[in-house]
C-alpha cells in the first residue's frame, strides 16, 4: 500500500496546489491513500466545512489538524460528525471531534492518530501516554 501525506496546506494557495497536483502524483506513484494536515487550509486559520469538501472532492481520503482546529467557529458544527477529520487526540477529554479514527480501503482498516506536540505550544496531555493509551 502506497500512503501519501501531504503536511499543512496553507490557504488559498496550497488548497490550488493540492487540486493541480494531486491527482497526477497519485496517478504517477499509485497512491492508495492520501492524508493530510488541513489546519491552516483556511487563509492560515482552521478548516470549513467547504473547504474540507473540496479537498475530498480533490482526492484526499482523511484529514488531520492542529493546534488551529478551533480558529473556525465553523469547525464546531461538523466536527462531530465528520469520521474522515481528526484533532489531537492529547486534546483534554470532551473536546469536540475525534483524535483518532479508522480509515477504511482496498478490504484493509489504517488506524489514524493526530497528537499534538507541547513545545511552544499550549500545555495539553503527554502525546507519548497519550500514543499508547489510543493504541491499547
Amino acid at each position: 500500500m502506497h500512503v501519501l501525506f501531504i503536511g499543512d496546506i496553507m490557504g488559498k494557495p496550497g488548497r490550488e496546489a493540492v487540486k493541480q497536483f494531486l491527482k497526477p502524483i497519485q496517478s504517477e506513484y499509485k497512491i492508495d491513500v492520501t492524508i493530510a494536515n488541513a489546519e491552516n487550509a483556511a487563509a492560515g486559520k482552521g478548516l470549513t466545512k467547504q473547504i474540507a469538501e473540496e479537498l475530498y472532492d480533490h482526492g484526499i481520503q482523511f484529514l488531520t489538524m492542529g493546534n488551529h482546529v478551533w480558529d473556525q467557529r465553523e469547525i464546531m458544527k461538523f466536527i462531530d460528525g465528520e469520521p474522515r477529520l481528526v484533532r489531537p487526540a492529547n486534546y483534554p477529554v470532551g473536546a469536540p471531534g475525534q483524535g483518532f479514527g479508522i480509515l477504511r480501503t482496498m478490504g484493509l482498516k489504517i488506524g489514524i492518530l493526530n497528537l499534538s506536540g507541547r513545545i511552544f505550544l499550549p500545555p495539553l496531555d503527554d502525546p507519548f501516554s497519550c500514543a499508547i493509551r489510543c493504541i491499547n
